[in-house]
């Protein structure tokens, strides 16, 4: 038996994803990638838009039918937070929920025993476990992303996510030092942290453990050559956190920190748990900490009442920050949560037009702070060879490609920057 899956969201769904193809390895399917003929499909569907979860539904379809005869399966967001959506797409063989992924084999299983349409959706509870999703390896690959948190406990007025996730739930250090090691041995020589708010880690546990505490774990590791986290939560940056990172030499000082708005009154809508002024605080703590850090973020456009001049404050905040890479993305509507019961009243063009503007302001400050590299030596740890090109990251996630005859995937080589290409890539020469 052949199984594709296909992958939509987050770090946290791509790892999960790893871990049912794990799990399916070890039931006796073969792994195919989406575009072959396989007996199963699995779509990992995302809901933080209502785009995610259009294309979820496009890809369902799309598989169905291409495939008329192979199951498709449906889990993930989308049928954790909408149930009766879901059920209401009848391509799909099999729809079961995030929380179900453990047991993909077995509604596999009962579905070809029955040919029984099968829809199981577990709602997540408070005092949850965290549910077991241990990866040995992650598609070839020498980066893994590793997820040690769950849920969210914040109800931005905007987000499905603690319907779609459940409430803060974290994975036990012990557990972590286990797979780390399994993953090392297995040749994976950067571990990406990540979860639903990860900066939440430990929390459900009495604080007795933190995200520090985890980045430590992974880099007591001798195989691990670097660690860095996920995207974090602002509010939840401590400085006791900031400075027990900073004595963890293996640490990347890359920090993805959620912003969403550069306005105060935007914020406050949204229900955020800091200001602006707050924000660019924790910028200035990080930067002071860690002098060759680099900083991204999200940032929202046309969200419930964003006027004009709400805009224009976001973006120069964003602008004053000089940000190295910003994910912008129109506001768009989720049913169920408070920011719905506001009404979207933003017109879909200005919400698109604002986003291009912030993309363009964002991207130039982008290539400027690239080009500020030229003539410098960067380490680059890389992770491909392809047609007579290594390409790889430095500490700070700056994609970097570099011209060779030799691969030198899993190497750390010092790099000298020559020249940024027009999409944002660094381009460099070996130096040792």
């Amino acid at each position: 038996m052949k199984a594709a899956f296909y992958t939509l969201g987050c770090k946290v769904n791509q790892c999960e994803t790893e871990y049912m193809t794990e799990l399916l390895q070890k039931a006796g399917y073969e792994i195919v990638a989406p575009s072959q003929d396989a007996d199963v499909y699995i779509v990992n569907s995302c809901t933080v838009t209502a785009t995610a979860d259009q294309k979820t539904r496009q890809h369902v379809r799309k598989f169905k039918r291409a495939h008329p005869n192979s199951v498709i399966v449906l889990t993930g967001c989308m049928p954790q937070a909408y149930a009766d959506s879901a059920d209401k797409l009848p391509e799909a063989d099999i729809v079961i929920s995030n929380k179900s992924n453990a047991k993909l084999a077995a509604y596999l299983q009962a579905y070809f025993a029955s040919c029984r349409r099968v829809v199981e959706i577990d709602r997540h509870q408070t005092g949850d476990p965290f549910a077991e999703c241990s990866i040995t390896s992650f598609s070839g690959r020498i980066r893994a992303f590793v997820k040690i948190e769950d849920g969210c406990n914040r109800f931005c007025s905007y987000c499905i996510i603690p319907m779609s996730r459940g409430r803060v739930r974290s994975k036990l250090p012990e557990d972590l030092q286990k797979e780390v090691t399994a993953l090392a041995q297995n040749g994976i020589k950067e571990i990406v942290l990540v979860g639903i708010n990860l900066s939440s880690y430990g929390k459900d546990q009495n604080d007795r453990f933190t995200i520090a505490d985890a980045v430590k774990i992974c880099a007591d590791i001798p195989q691990i050559r670097r660690v860095r986290l996920g995207s974090l939560e602002p509010d939840h940056m401590t400085p006791e956190i900031i400075d027990k990172l900073a004595g963890i030499e293996k640490f990347c000082p890359q920090f993805h920190i959620s912003l969403q708005s550069g306005c105060d009154k935007t914020l406050k809508a949204m229900n955020r748990h800091y200001t602006a002024k707050e924000y660019a605080s924790l910028c200035g703590k990080l930067r002071a900490v860690f002098p060759a850090c680099t900083l991204t973020t999200d940032v929202m456009t046309g969200f419930c009442g964003e006027t004009d001049a709400d805009f224009n404050a976001s973006l120069e905040f964003v602008k004053k920050i000089r940000f190295h890479k910003v994910h912008v993305f129109p506001y768009s509507e989720r049913p169920g949560t408070a920011a719905s019961r506001l009404g979207d009243e933003v017109p879909k063009s200005v919400k698109e037009s604002r986003a291009n503007q912030m993309i363009e302001a964002t991207e130039a400050i982008r290539l400027s702070l690239f080009e500020q590299l030229c003539g410098q030596s960067v380490c680059v740890l890389f992770e491909q060879f392809k047609d007579g090109v290594n390409s790889g990251y430095t500490r700070g996630y700056t994609p970097v490609h570099v011209p060779d005859t030799e691969d030198r995937t899993g190497q750390i080589c010092t790099v000298k920057i020559t020249s940024v290409s027009p999409g944002g890539i660094c381009l460099g020469e070996i130096l040792a």
